[in-house]
Protein backbone atom coordinates (compact mmCIF):
# COMPACT_ATOMS: atom_id res chain seq x y z
CA UNK A 1 0.00 0.00 0.00
CA UNK A 2 2.69 2.69 0.68
CA UNK A 3 4.38 1.70 -2.89
CA UNK A 4 0.69 3.09 -4.52
CA UNK A 5 0.42 6.22 -1.71
CA UNK A 6 3.98 7.23 -3.25
CA UNK A 7 3.22 6.37 -6.68
CA UNK A 8 -0.32 8.70 -6.55
CA UNK A 9 1.63 11.37 -4.53
CA UNK A 10 4.54 10.86 -7.53
CA UNK A 11 1.96 11.30 -9.89
CA UNK A 12 -0.37 14.16 -9.04
CA UNK A 13 2.83 16.39 -8.14
CA UNK A 14 4.44 15.76 -12.12
CA UNK A 15 4.46 18.81 -13.61
CA UNK A 16 2.84 19.26 -17.16
CA UNK A 17 5.15 18.84 -20.57
CA UNK A 18 8.27 17.44 -18.07
CA UNK A 19 9.68 14.20 -18.17
CA UNK A 20 8.46 11.89 -15.11
CA UNK A 21 10.36 11.89 -11.71
CA UNK A 22 13.28 9.34 -11.30
CA UNK A 23 11.64 7.06 -9.55
CA UNK A 24 9.72 5.62 -12.15
CA UNK A 25 12.15 4.78 -14.97
CA UNK A 26 14.48 3.19 -11.79
CA UNK A 27 12.53 1.78 -8.87
CA UNK A 28 11.80 -1.57 -8.13
CA UNK A 29 8.41 -1.08 -6.48
CA UNK A 30 7.10 1.28 -9.26
CA UNK A 31 8.41 -1.06 -11.54
CA UNK A 32 6.30 -3.89 -9.86
CA UNK A 33 3.23 -1.07 -9.95
CA UNK A 34 4.01 -0.88 -13.56
CA UNK A 35 3.25 -5.09 -14.21
CA UNK A 36 0.33 -5.15 -11.82
CA UNK A 37 -1.69 -2.18 -12.97
CA UNK A 38 -0.52 -2.24 -16.63
CA UNK A 39 1.05 -4.58 -17.96
CA UNK A 40 -1.30 -7.21 -16.27
CA UNK A 41 -4.11 -4.92 -16.97
CA UNK A 42 -4.25 -4.23 -20.27
CA UNK A 43 -4.36 -6.00 -24.07
CA UNK A 44 -1.03 -6.91 -25.17
CA UNK A 45 0.10 -7.80 -28.69
CA UNK A 46 1.61 -11.18 -28.38
CA UNK A 47 2.52 -11.90 -32.57
CA UNK A 48 0.63 -12.61 -36.05
CA UNK A 49 -2.38 -14.48 -37.23
CA UNK A 50 0.04 -15.76 -39.55
CA UNK A 51 2.63 -17.20 -37.44
CA UNK A 52 0.03 -19.70 -36.10
CA UNK A 53 -1.62 -21.26 -39.68
CA UNK A 54 -1.95 -25.20 -38.70
CA UNK A 55 -3.48 -26.50 -35.76
CA UNK A 56 -0.42 -27.00 -32.76
CA UNK A 57 1.29 -23.97 -34.11
CA UNK A 58 2.28 -21.95 -30.90
CA UNK A 59 4.07 -19.26 -29.63
CA UNK A 60 5.19 -18.02 -26.39
CA UNK A 61 6.71 -15.10 -24.50
CA UNK A 62 7.07 -14.30 -21.13
CA UNK A 63 5.03 -11.37 -19.40
CA UNK A 64 6.72 -9.70 -15.79
CA UNK A 65 6.34 -13.29 -14.28
CA UNK A 66 3.84 -14.85 -16.74
CA UNK A 67 5.40 -17.24 -18.91
CA UNK A 68 2.71 -17.29 -21.50
CA UNK A 69 1.22 -19.35 -24.65
CA UNK A 70 -0.74 -19.00 -27.57
CA UNK A 71 -1.84 -21.87 -29.98
CA UNK A 72 -4.13 -22.90 -32.87
CA UNK A 73 -6.38 -25.05 -32.23
CA UNK A 74 -7.82 -28.20 -33.92
CA UNK A 75 -11.22 -26.09 -34.66
CA UNK A 76 -8.77 -23.22 -35.94
CA UNK A 77 -9.80 -21.07 -32.96
CA UNK A 78 -6.89 -19.28 -31.07
CA UNK A 79 -6.88 -19.73 -27.19
CA UNK A 80 -3.83 -18.50 -24.51
CA UNK A 81 -3.32 -20.04 -21.61
CA UNK A 82 -0.92 -19.94 -18.81
CA UNK A 83 2.27 -21.75 -20.03
CA UNK A 84 2.62 -23.67 -16.60
CA UNK A 85 1.90 -27.06 -15.82
CA UNK A 86 -1.09 -28.00 -13.35
CA UNK A 87 0.88 -30.63 -11.73
CA UNK A 88 4.13 -29.13 -10.16
CA UNK A 89 4.01 -25.93 -12.82
CA UNK A 90 7.18 -26.41 -15.05
CA UNK A 91 7.00 -24.83 -17.78
CA UNK A 92 5.29 -27.06 -20.69
CA UNK A 93 6.61 -25.17 -24.24
CA UNK A 94 9.80 -23.46 -23.89
CA UNK A 95 10.58 -22.22 -27.44
CA UNK A 96 9.69 -19.14 -28.47
CA UNK A 97 7.49 -21.10 -31.59
CA UNK A 98 6.43 -24.34 -32.58
CA UNK A 99 4.05 -26.77 -33.22
CA UNK A 100 2.92 -30.33 -31.44
CA UNK A 101 0.03 -32.22 -31.74
CA UNK A 102 -0.13 -31.85 -28.06
CA UNK A 103 1.34 -29.81 -25.02
CA UNK A 104 2.93 -31.74 -23.19
CA UNK A 105 5.13 -31.04 -20.37
CA UNK A 106 8.88 -32.60 -20.42
CA UNK A 107 9.09 -32.77 -16.62
CA UNK A 108 6.46 -35.31 -16.24
CA UNK A 109 5.02 -35.90 -19.12
CA UNK A 110 1.53 -34.02 -18.69
CA UNK A 111 -0.09 -34.30 -21.59
CA UNK A 112 -2.99 -31.18 -22.50
CA UNK A 113 -4.80 -31.45 -25.74
CA UNK A 114 -4.26 -28.01 -27.60
CA UNK A 115 -8.07 -26.47 -26.21
CA UNK A 116 -6.29 -27.23 -22.62
CA UNK A 117 -7.88 -30.05 -21.58
CA UNK A 118 -5.89 -32.12 -19.47
CA UNK A 119 -5.66 -35.61 -21.28
CA UNK A 120 -3.12 -38.04 -19.36
CA UNK A 121 -1.20 -38.01 -16.26
CA UNK A 122 0.71 -41.11 -15.81
CA UNK A 123 -0.13 -43.08 -12.80
CA UNK A 124 -1.93 -40.77 -10.62
CA UNK A 125 -3.92 -41.95 -7.50
CA UNK A 126 -7.34 -43.01 -8.21
CA UNK A 127 -9.91 -40.83 -7.38
CA UNK A 128 -8.20 -38.08 -9.97
CA UNK A 129 -10.35 -35.76 -11.71
CA UNK A 130 -8.24 -34.66 -15.29
CA UNK A 131 -11.39 -32.33 -15.85
CA UNK A 132 -10.05 -29.85 -12.57
CA UNK A 133 -6.82 -29.33 -13.94
CA UNK A 134 -6.62 -28.20 -17.25
CA UNK A 135 -4.68 -25.29 -18.60
CA UNK A 136 -5.56 -21.81 -17.09
CA UNK A 137 -7.32 -20.04 -20.22
CA UNK A 138 -5.83 -16.22 -20.66
CA UNK A 139 -8.11 -13.57 -23.02
CA UNK A 140 -7.33 -14.10 -26.23
CA UNK A 141 -8.58 -12.00 -29.68
CA UNK A 142 -7.25 -11.47 -33.02
CA UNK A 143 -7.42 -8.45 -35.46
CA UNK A 144 -6.82 -8.14 -38.67
CA UNK A 145 -4.02 -10.14 -38.59
CA UNK A 146 -2.47 -9.31 -34.59
CA UNK A 147 -2.95 -11.37 -31.59
CA UNK A 148 -3.20 -9.67 -28.33
CA UNK A 149 -3.77 -11.08 -24.67
CA UNK A 150 -4.94 -9.74 -21.04
CA UNK A 151 -3.84 -11.60 -18.50
CA UNK A 152 -6.42 -9.79 -16.41
CA UNK A 153 -9.28 -11.25 -15.01
CA UNK A 154 -11.55 -8.94 -16.09
CA UNK A 155 -10.00 -7.52 -19.15
CA UNK A 156 -10.75 -3.99 -20.90
CA UNK A 157 -13.20 -4.20 -23.95
CA UNK A 158 -11.43 -5.38 -27.16
CA UNK A 159 -13.84 -4.43 -29.49
CA UNK A 160 -13.65 -0.45 -30.02
CA UNK A 161 -9.57 -1.17 -30.91
CA UNK A 162 -10.59 -3.78 -33.31
CA UNK A 163 -13.45 -1.15 -34.83
CA UNK A 164 -10.60 1.00 -35.18
CA UNK A 165 -7.95 -0.84 -36.69
CA UNK A 166 -10.12 -3.34 -39.08
CA UNK A 167 -10.34 -0.53 -41.62
CA UNK A 168 -7.12 0.30 -41.63
CA UNK A 169 -5.40 -3.02 -41.15
CA UNK A 170 -7.90 -5.07 -43.41
CA UNK A 171 -6.37 -4.01 -46.92
CA UNK A 172 -2.83 -5.24 -46.55
CA UNK A 173 -4.22 -9.04 -45.51
CA UNK A 174 -1.68 -9.62 -43.04
CA UNK A 175 -3.09 -12.86 -42.01
CA UNK A 176 -2.40 -14.46 -45.08
CA UNK A 177 1.44 -12.85 -44.98
CA UNK A 178 4.96 -14.52 -43.66
CA UNK A 179 7.45 -13.28 -40.84
CA UNK A 180 10.43 -13.29 -43.16
CA UNK A 181 12.81 -12.37 -40.27
CA UNK A 182 12.48 -11.82 -36.51
CA UNK A 183 15.29 -10.33 -34.07
CA UNK A 184 14.63 -9.77 -30.26
CA UNK A 185 16.95 -7.21 -28.57
CA UNK A 186 17.70 -6.16 -24.92
CA UNK A 187 17.42 -2.75 -24.02
CA UNK A 188 18.66 -1.92 -20.41
CA UNK A 189 16.46 0.85 -20.11
CA UNK A 190 12.79 1.08 -18.21
CA UNK A 191 10.19 0.67 -20.90
CA UNK A 192 8.99 3.84 -20.60
CA UNK A 193 12.17 5.36 -22.01
CA UNK A 194 11.74 2.72 -25.07
CA UNK A 195 8.63 4.04 -25.62
CA UNK A 196 9.49 7.93 -25.06
CA UNK A 197 11.90 7.42 -27.19
CA UNK A 198 10.04 5.68 -29.98
CA UNK A 199 7.05 8.86 -29.46
CA UNK A 200 9.75 11.70 -31.37
CA UNK A 201 11.94 11.98 -34.13
CA UNK A 202 13.75 14.83 -32.60
CA UNK A 203 16.69 12.25 -32.08
CA UNK A 204 16.64 11.06 -35.53
CA UNK A 205 18.85 13.43 -38.00
CA UNK A 206 21.88 12.98 -35.23
CA UNK A 207 21.25 9.32 -34.89
CA UNK A 208 19.51 7.45 -37.90
CA UNK A 209 21.28 7.96 -40.75
CA UNK A 210 19.54 5.10 -42.53
CA UNK A 211 16.15 5.90 -41.04
CA UNK A 212 16.22 9.32 -42.17
CA UNK A 213 17.12 8.34 -46.13
CA UNK A 214 13.12 7.78 -46.15
CA UNK A 215 11.12 8.67 -42.73
CA UNK A 216 10.44 12.26 -42.64
CA UNK A 217 11.93 14.17 -39.13
CA UNK A 218 8.53 16.58 -39.09
CA UNK A 219 7.03 16.51 -35.83
CA UNK A 220 3.66 15.56 -37.46
CA UNK A 221 4.82 12.36 -38.44
CA UNK A 222 5.27 11.38 -35.03
CA UNK A 223 3.27 12.95 -33.15
CA UNK A 224 -0.77 12.93 -32.52
CA UNK A 225 -1.57 16.78 -33.64
CA UNK A 226 -0.48 19.18 -36.34
CA UNK A 227 -0.85 16.39 -39.31
CA UNK A 228 -3.82 18.10 -40.82
CA UNK A 229 -2.01 21.28 -41.52
CA UNK A 230 0.99 19.58 -42.92
CA UNK A 231 0.42 20.15 -46.94
CA UNK A 232 1.99 17.16 -47.36
CA UNK A 233 0.69 14.97 -45.49
CA UNK A 234 -2.59 16.36 -45.65
CA UNK A 235 -2.13 15.81 -49.54
CA UNK A 236 -1.18 12.39 -48.94
CA UNK A 237 -4.57 11.55 -46.68
CA UNK A 238 -6.88 12.95 -49.15
CA UNK A 239 -5.30 11.24 -51.97
CA UNK A 240 -5.42 7.72 -50.38
CA UNK A 241 -8.62 8.15 -48.56
CA UNK A 242 -9.95 8.59 -51.95
CA UNK A 243 -8.72 5.23 -53.17
CA UNK A 244 -10.24 3.51 -49.97
CA UNK A 245 -8.03 3.84 -47.83
CA UNK A 246 -8.44 5.13 -44.19
CA UNK A 247 -5.41 7.42 -43.96
CA UNK A 248 -6.42 9.89 -41.16
CA UNK A 249 -5.77 10.08 -37.37
CA UNK A 250 -7.98 7.44 -35.78
CA UNK A 251 -7.38 7.98 -31.91
CA UNK A 252 -8.74 6.39 -29.17
CA UNK A 253 -10.32 9.03 -26.05
CA UNK A 254 -7.76 7.80 -23.76
CA UNK A 255 -4.86 8.02 -25.97
CA UNK A 256 -4.28 4.68 -26.15
CA UNK A 257 -3.69 3.66 -29.61
CA UNK A 258 -3.47 5.59 -33.14
CA UNK A 259 -4.05 4.41 -36.85
CA UNK A 260 -2.79 7.03 -39.87
CA UNK A 261 -0.98 6.88 -42.71
CA UNK A 262 2.21 8.88 -43.35
CA UNK A 263 3.68 9.52 -46.77
CA UNK A 264 7.72 9.19 -47.30
CA UNK A 265 10.30 11.41 -48.12
CA UNK A 266 10.54 12.09 -51.90
CA UNK A 267 10.03 8.88 -54.18
CA UNK A 268 10.63 6.52 -51.38
CA UNK A 269 8.31 3.88 -51.43
CA UNK A 270 10.14 1.29 -48.68
CA UNK A 271 12.47 1.63 -45.77
CA UNK A 272 15.46 0.51 -47.68
CA UNK A 273 18.73 2.44 -48.21
CA UNK A 274 18.35 2.96 -51.34
CA UNK A 275 14.45 3.96 -50.81
CA UNK A 276 12.83 1.41 -53.60
CA UNK A 277 10.99 -1.82 -52.71
CA UNK A 278 12.72 -4.18 -50.61
CA UNK A 279 9.94 -6.95 -51.82
CA UNK A 280 9.72 -7.68 -55.52
CA UNK A 281 5.87 -9.06 -54.79
CA UNK A 282 3.60 -6.92 -53.14
CA UNK A 283 2.36 -7.11 -49.31
CA UNK A 284 -1.49 -6.79 -50.43
CA UNK A 285 -1.20 -7.11 -54.45
CA UNK A 286 -5.18 -5.56 -54.41
CA UNK A 287 -4.14 -2.49 -53.31
CA UNK A 288 -3.22 -0.72 -56.92
CA UNK A 289 -2.45 2.61 -55.29
CA UNK A 290 1.15 3.96 -55.84
CA UNK A 291 3.45 5.27 -52.85
CA UNK A 292 0.88 4.49 -50.30
CA UNK A 293 3.80 5.12 -47.77
CA UNK A 294 3.13 3.88 -44.62
CA UNK A 295 0.61 2.93 -42.21
CA UNK A 296 1.57 3.96 -38.55
CA UNK A 297 -0.04 2.55 -35.18
CA UNK A 298 0.76 2.85 -31.56
CA UNK A 299 -1.22 0.71 -28.88
CA UNK A 300 0.67 1.23 -25.23
CA UNK A 301 1.82 -0.51 -23.54
CA UNK A 302 2.91 -3.59 -26.28
CA UNK A 303 3.13 -2.07 -30.05
CA UNK A 304 3.94 0.29 -32.36
CA UNK A 305 4.05 -0.95 -35.86
CA UNK A 306 4.95 -0.03 -39.97
CA UNK A 307 3.34 -1.28 -42.56
CA UNK A 308 4.44 -0.69 -46.17
CA UNK A 309 3.39 -1.46 -49.85
CA UNK A 310 5.99 -4.25 -50.32
CA UNK A 311 6.17 -5.49 -46.46
CA UNK A 312 5.35 -4.95 -42.93
CA UNK A 313 7.51 -4.16 -40.05
CA UNK A 314 5.95 -4.94 -36.00
CA UNK A 315 7.33 -4.23 -32.77
CA UNK A 316 6.40 -5.96 -29.58
CA UNK A 317 7.80 -4.24 -26.46
CA UNK A 318 7.74 -6.25 -23.08
CA UNK A 319 9.39 -5.30 -19.56
CA UNK A 320 11.78 -7.92 -17.45
CA UNK A 321 13.07 -5.31 -15.08
CA UNK A 322 12.80 -1.79 -13.70
CA UNK A 323 15.82 -1.48 -16.22
CA UNK A 324 15.42 -3.78 -18.89
CA UNK A 325 13.01 -4.15 -21.60
CA UNK A 326 12.97 -6.62 -24.52
CA UNK A 327 11.81 -5.09 -28.12
CA UNK A 328 10.97 -8.25 -30.57
CA UNK A 329 10.66 -6.75 -34.70
CA UNK A 330 9.00 -8.81 -36.82
CA UNK A 331 9.40 -8.26 -40.89
CA UNK A 332 6.73 -9.45 -43.01
CA UNK A 333 6.50 -9.84 -46.45
CA UNK A 334 3.66 -11.59 -48.89
CA UNK A 335 3.50 -16.02 -48.48
CA UNK A 336 4.36 -15.91 -51.52
CA UNK A 337 7.44 -14.32 -51.94
CA UNK A 338 10.71 -16.21 -51.76
CA UNK A 339 13.68 -15.35 -50.32
CA UNK A 340 16.77 -14.88 -52.74
CA UNK A 341 14.25 -14.65 -55.66
CA UNK A 342 12.08 -11.84 -54.40
CA UNK A 343 13.56 -10.37 -51.88
CA UNK A 344 17.30 -9.83 -50.13
CA UNK A 345 17.02 -10.37 -46.22
CA UNK A 346 19.97 -7.71 -45.87
CA UNK A 347 18.11 -5.03 -47.90
CA UNK A 348 14.69 -6.17 -46.18
CA UNK A 349 16.00 -5.86 -42.74
CA UNK A 350 19.26 -3.68 -42.48
CA UNK A 351 17.61 0.12 -41.77
CA UNK A 352 15.57 -1.23 -38.74
CA UNK A 353 18.18 -3.36 -37.87
CA UNK A 354 20.19 -0.74 -37.58
CA UNK A 355 18.16 1.79 -35.99
CA UNK A 356 17.11 -0.45 -33.38
CA UNK A 357 20.65 -0.56 -32.24
CA UNK A 358 20.89 2.89 -32.17
CA UNK A 359 17.72 3.15 -30.33
CA UNK A 360 18.88 0.36 -27.98
CA UNK A 361 21.89 2.61 -27.53
CA UNK A 362 20.12 5.94 -27.00
CA UNK A 363 18.16 4.19 -24.38
CA UNK A 364 21.30 2.92 -22.56
CA UNK A 365 22.69 6.42 -22.43
CA UNK A 366 19.18 7.82 -21.29
CA UNK A 367 18.64 5.36 -18.21
CA UNK A 368 22.47 5.48 -17.26
CA UNK A 369 21.56 9.26 -17.00
CA UNK A 370 17.61 9.28 -15.18
CA UNK A 371 19.57 6.55 -12.88
CA UNK A 372 21.70 9.37 -11.36
CA UNK A 373 20.42 10.93 -8.33
CA UNK A 374 21.22 14.01 -9.65
CA UNK A 375 18.47 14.10 -12.41
CA UNK A 376 15.32 16.05 -12.04
CA UNK A 377 12.82 16.36 -14.65
CA UNK A 378 13.41 17.90 -17.72
CA UNK A 379 10.92 20.34 -20.26
CA UNK A 380 9.71 18.43 -23.32
CA UNK A 381 10.24 20.02 -26.69
CA UNK A 382 6.62 21.06 -27.43
CA UNK A 383 6.87 20.79 -30.95
CA UNK A 384 9.13 17.81 -31.50
CA UNK A 385 7.80 15.77 -28.31
CA UNK A 386 4.01 15.98 -28.85
CA UNK A 387 3.87 12.28 -29.13
CA UNK A 388 6.11 11.96 -25.54
CA UNK A 389 3.69 13.83 -24.06
CA UNK A 390 0.82 12.18 -25.17
CA UNK A 391 2.19 9.01 -24.23
CA UNK A 392 3.31 10.14 -20.83
CA UNK A 393 -0.10 11.57 -20.26
CA UNK A 394 -1.52 8.56 -21.02
CA UNK A 395 0.60 6.94 -18.50
CA UNK A 396 0.23 8.81 -16.11
CA UNK A 397 -3.76 8.83 -16.45
CA UNK A 398 -3.72 5.06 -16.82
CA UNK A 399 -2.06 4.58 -13.83
CA UNK A 400 -3.95 7.04 -11.53
CA UNK A 401 -7.44 4.98 -12.39
CA UNK A 402 -5.55 2.03 -11.59
CA UNK A 403 -4.07 2.93 -8.37
CA UNK A 404 -7.30 4.65 -7.70
CA UNK A 405 -9.13 2.08 -7.94
CA UNK A 406 -7.40 -0.59 -6.45
CA UNK A 407 -7.30 2.10 -3.28
CA UNK A 408 -11.10 2.14 -3.14
CA UNK A 409 -11.24 -1.65 -3.32
CA UNK A 410 -9.06 -2.45 -0.47
CA UNK A 411 -10.95 0.74 1.79
CA UNK A 412 -13.95 -0.97 1.02
CA UNK A 413 -12.29 -4.42 2.26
Amino acid sequence: MRAQENAIALLKSRRPGYTLPRPFYVDPELYQLDLDHIFYAQWLFIGHDCELTRPGDYITAQVGDYPILVVRGRDGALRAFHNTCRHRGSRICSAAKGSSVRLVCPYHNWSYDLDGRLLFARDMAKPFDPKALGLKPIACESAAGYVWVCLSDEPPEFEPFRKAMTPYFAPHGLGRAKVAFESTILENGNWKLVWENNRECYHCTPNHPELCRTFPEAAAISGVTGAAEDPMIGEHWARLEAAGLPSGFAIADDGQFRMTRMPLLGEATSYTISGADAVARPLAPEIATPSIGALLTFHYPSMWNHVLGDHAVSFRVLPVGPKQTLVTTRWLVNAEAVEGVDYSLKELTEVWVATNDQDRRIVEENQLGVSSPAFEPGPYNAVHEGGVIQFVDWYAAAMERSLAGRRARSAVA
